[in-house]
């Protein structure tokens, strides 16, 4: 069986590149399962965030922004 030819030009190239690398992200799980796991990620930042006073949310970005631009407090 003969691997099919990659395109010539470079936009369609990435494009393909990209969809070979990532296609198989969700394979062998239940879209079900994806589905579900998603829907309690969307629910719970703001469930956690309307649980967490002013000021640990202020300390959780400030240590955030430290780690992400490397400043130590």
């Amino acid at each position: 069986m003969a691997k099919p030819k990659r395109p010539r030009d470079l936009n369609l190239l990435a494009r393909k590149l990209v969809e070979e690398l990532t296609h198989d992200a969700d394979e062998g799980k239940s879209p079900k399962a994806v589905r579900a796991g998603r829907l309690g990620g969307k629910k719970g930042g703001p469930a956690r965030t309307a649980k967490l006073s002013p000021e640990r949310r202020r300390e959780i970005a400030k240590k955030a922004a430290d780690a992400r631009w490397g400043k130590s407090s």
